[in-house]
């Protein structure tokens, strides 16, 4: 609900700094296998209790989870490119939440399973869609220069990222925090189906 907001903000300085990396010889996938090694890093400091260490790792994953599509933006955008970047998003996204129920398996577990099994609902729905969205042919800029194709939702990168924040500053609330969470990830899930009906019923096989 965010990310279209947030990007008008965080775009111009973005493509700024992806320039100079790009002109230092950076690649855009490498950039985003430093910030998938920072994610998985936050994961380690969630498990081991050092939130506030997790929080800063966490912080600097997703500058770098930024920073790769302006390096790519500055040289050349590539298919692979864009897959490994929607990977290493998914597996950030899961292994903060996993991390919290390793920490504390008795309190955390149920409502990480919860909040675990939303997001699985939650990221088929908005791959399915972009499928279909790439079959039919349709764009969108609302998000910015995507190799996919971003469907808006209530919860989207951005609400994540808050959530993961907050998850770092009040750990003891893990429970009730994911609970309320996953079911706005599921309520999120459960629009974008009825928009998919809305908008590929009436498309055929061959359109």
């Amino acid at each position: 609900m965010l990310d279209a907001w947030m990007r008008r903000i965080i775009d111009p300085p973005l493509n700024a700094a992806g320039k100079r990396l790009a002109s230092a010889g950076v690649s855009a996938d490498t950039v985003t296998l430093a910030g998938l090694v920072l994610g998985l890093a936050a994961a380690a400091f969630v498990w081991a209790g050092f939130f506030l260490v997790a929080l800063l790792l966490l912080l600097a994953s997703r500058l770098a989870d930024g920073l790769d599509g302006a390096v790519a933006r500055a040289t050349r955008k590539t298919d692979f490119g864009g897959y490994l970047d929607i990977v290493a998003d998914f597996l950030f996204y899961g292994a903060i939440p996993l991390a919290f129920v390793f920490h504390d398996p008795a309190v955390n577990g149920v409502a990480g399973a919860f909040l675990l099994a939303s997001f699985y609902f939650n990221g088929t729905s908005f791959l399915g869609y972009a499928i279909l969205a790439e079959k039919h042919g349709m764009e969108t800029t609302a998000q910015g220069s995507k190799s996919l194709y971003f469907s808006n939702g209530l919860l989207e990168g951005t609400e994540t990222i808050l959530f993961f924040v907050a998850l770092c500053l009040l750990p003891s609330l893990f429970a009730p925090l994911a609970w309320g969470f996953g079911a706005l990830c599921y309520l999120t899930a459960i629009l974008r189906v009825f928009a998919a009906r809305d908008v590929f019923q009436t498309r055929t096989e061959t359109e």
